[in-house]
């Protein structure tokens, strides 16, 4: 693909230097629909990125956007704080019928803000209000926001930095596989909550992603996160999955918990729950923990009426029947996953392994500045991809699970081809 220099004076000139994205694709974006974006030159890019997560269903899809247009058209309720509206009802009610009462889950339902952070940051300050306790246990290579509790309990030592002050009442724990199998599954923080001289402050709680997608695609065993939640419950602290990225069906089922067949205490979404890429988060938790008094935890933005329109489209169109979707992710997975490892076969010496989940995976290579070529790379042949991990070693695949085969394989080709050419 032949790409003019776009002009990019006014992003340059005016924006802040803290852009990111950007810089990997410089190109300026006018239009997007399901798994394609195209730029102002009218260049198309198959989109492995959704998002960072956000777009599960694709760019400005058909159902989702007639359903928005449908409702600004009749002039329905655009910003209503808490307020009781008939959006917030029906999200409200799709929700407990097609996501919570099929799982037998009883959680009340809060909207925090409409970001990820603003749901991890009510989620750490419910869990201290109910044990009454400071301390937050989050593990290796977590990423749980940007906001200051959030970096507390995120791994990243980059992202960290930016926080300008002590990040405190934070504890990181080893992730599944950090120690390589060398000490049994958490002897270590198990031996410090019982040593009363161990100086680990009793947790209120602790904080895990199922799938740790900023820290390099880390995928936690399922007898891992069983043995975690009954270590919770013998220590009398809450279990918190952030499933921000990896929840509204990235990694087959609707929460990326329920194949490990764990109960959490408090869930946090966000992302793709809007469906259409509108800013939305949810806290999730038992009905015992509701402890909150009324305001005692509020935002300006947390009813975005607009985002709970494209959320019941969303679930009603893509969950209302069944495991129809979480087949077809997981499908399409392993699609995925049989390109990978020819991919590994094909490049034993540089790459470390593979790794993933539904439509979440990352390949780590030895040379830790080759992911990054291979997505300038991919960038140029026009595929969206990105990289992830500590020091962005991790290629990232996120594509919409609403992709296509034929899209998908259109995509892992390019993938190929971009390692090849950046040997």
């Amino acid at each position: 693909m032949t790409i003019t220099q776009p002009d990019l004076s006014v992003f340059e000139t005016l924006e802040s230097e803290v852009r990111s994205y950007c810089r990997g694709w410089p190109t300026v974006f006018d239009r997007a629909q399901g798994s394609r974006m195209y730029d102002e030159d009218g260049h198309e890019y198959l989109d492995f990125f959704a998002g960072a997560g956000s777009l599960n269903y694709g760019h400005n899809n058909p159902v989702l956007k007639r359903a928005l247009i449908d409702y600004l058209e009749r002039d329905g309720v655009t910003h209503g704080l808490d307020m009781s509206t008939t959006a917030k009802r029906a999200f409200l009610e799709s929700f407990q019928n097609l996501v919570l009462r099929p799982r037998d889950l009883p959680y009340k339902v809060m909207f925090p803000g409409p970001t990820g952070t603003n749901a991890v940051e009510s989620a750490l300050k419910l869990a201290r209000k109910v044990k009454g306790r400071e301390s937050i246990v989050s593990f290796t290579n977590a990423f749980h926001g940007m906001s200051l509790g959030s970096l507390a309990v995120t791994g990243n030592a980059f992202k960290r930095a930016g926080a300008g002050i002590p990040l405190v009442h934070g504890t990181p724990m080893p992730f599944d596989h950090y120690l390589d199998g060398q000490v049994p599954d958490f002897l270590w923080f198990e031996r410090l909550l019982e040593d009363q001289g161990s100086g680990l402050n009793k947790p209120a709680a602790v904080i895990v992603e199922t799938v740790q997608g900023e820290g390099g695609i880390n995928v936690a065993r399922a007898e891992w996160l069983r043995a975690l939640e009954a270590l919770c419950r013998r220590q009398d602290m809450l279990l918190i999955v952030d499933d921000i990225q990896m929840g509204c069906g990235r990694t087959g089922a609707f929460f990326s918990f329920e194949e490990a067949g764990i109960s959490p205490d408090i869930v946090t979404v966000s992302k793709s729950i809007s469906g259409y890429g509108l800013p939305m988060a949810l806290t999730l938790f038992k009905p015992e923990l509701d402890v909150w008094e009324p305001g005692e935890h509020n935002g300006t933005f947390r009813g975005n009426n607009p985002a709970f329109v494209t959320a019941a489209a969303a679930l009603q169109t893509y969950w209302s029947d069944g495991p129809a979707m979480e087949k077809q992710t997981r499908a399409r997975g392993e699609q995925v996953e049989q390109a990978l490892v020819a991919l590994v076969d094909e490049h034993r010496a540089d790459i470390v392994e593979y790794r993933g989940r539904g439509l979440v995976w990352g390949i780590e290579f030895r040379d830790k500045e080759r992911a990054t070529r291979i997505a300038r790379r991919a960038f140029e042949l026009g595929l969206l991809i990105e990289t992830s991990g500590p020091e962005s070693e991790v290629v990232k695949l996120l594509p919409a699970l609403t992709i296509t085969a034929d899209e998908l394989d259109e995509g892992l080709r390019t993938l190929t081809r971009a390692v090849r050419e950046t040997a």
